[in-house]
Parts: structure tokens; C-alpha cells; sequence
């Protein structure tokens, strides 16, 4: 599975809070990025919970 998040992110950092293990704020574009090209099997569902509380509709899983 991996995680994408587009520019229509907010930099709210919900994500970060949720699953600092896979999500980190780039202070220098002001929006948040996945630190993984895949998703580590144990993360998978915090991270399809952070996709769904995203409010801008940033995050898009692939399977």
C-alpha cells in the first residue's frame, strides 16, 4: 500500500499528530509528506484513518 499526499493539503498536521511514524511536516513547502514509498503492513491502518480525517481530501491510498 502507499500513501500520496497532494498540494491540497492543508498543513493542518492532523496527519502528524495521528501517525508521526509515517507522516512529517515539510516546513519548507508548509504541507505534510509520507516518509515511506510503502507503507509498513503494521501502519497500514492508522494510515487509512488518517486518510479518512483528512479534511482537505489530501491523502489518496494505493493498493
Amino acid at each position: 500500500m502507499k500513501a500520496v499526499i497532494s498540494k491540497e493539503c492543508m498543513g493542518d498536521r492532523n496527519c502528524n499528530k495521528l501517525c508521526p511514524e509515517v507522516f512529517e511536516y515539510d516546513e519548507d513547502q508548509l504541507l505534510s509528506i509520507v516518509k515511506f514509498d510503502e507503507i509498513p503492513k503494521h501502519l497500514e491502518a492508522v494510515v487509512r484513518q488518517a486518510a479518512a480525517e483528512c479534511g482537505a481530501n489530501a491523502i489518496t491510498i494505493e493498493e
